[in-house]
């Protein structure tokens, strides 16, 4: 079912496990920022911004929400180099 365990930076050293990953979303749309405040109510939401300005929202399969300072595309491009292992060092 699965290759190696992978992991993704989403800024400021905070890493999340790629296989959890369910979508990756900008964070201005009434329902994400919605989903947002549900996660909090629920005790479900890690703030991995250190701080700075909410850039990216990352639903996990544990329903869990994971805010981030780094832009959707930026995430998403360090997905795409994950899964690609012959990246140079």
């Amino acid at each position: 079912m699965g290759g190696p365990f992978r992991l993704v930076n989403i800024g400021f050293g905070n890493i999340v496990a790629a296989a959890r990953l369910v979508a990756v979303m900008g964070p201005e749309a009434a329902p994400i920022r919605r989903m947002v405040q549900e996660a909090r109510e629920a005790g479900r939401l890690i703030d991995g911004t250190c701080g700075r300005r909410t850039r990216a929202v990352l639903v996990l399969d544990s329903e869990h929400v994971v805010l981030s300072a780094l832009l959707p595309e930026t995430i998403a491009r360090r997905l795409d180099e994950n899964t690609g292992e012959d990246a140079s060092e």
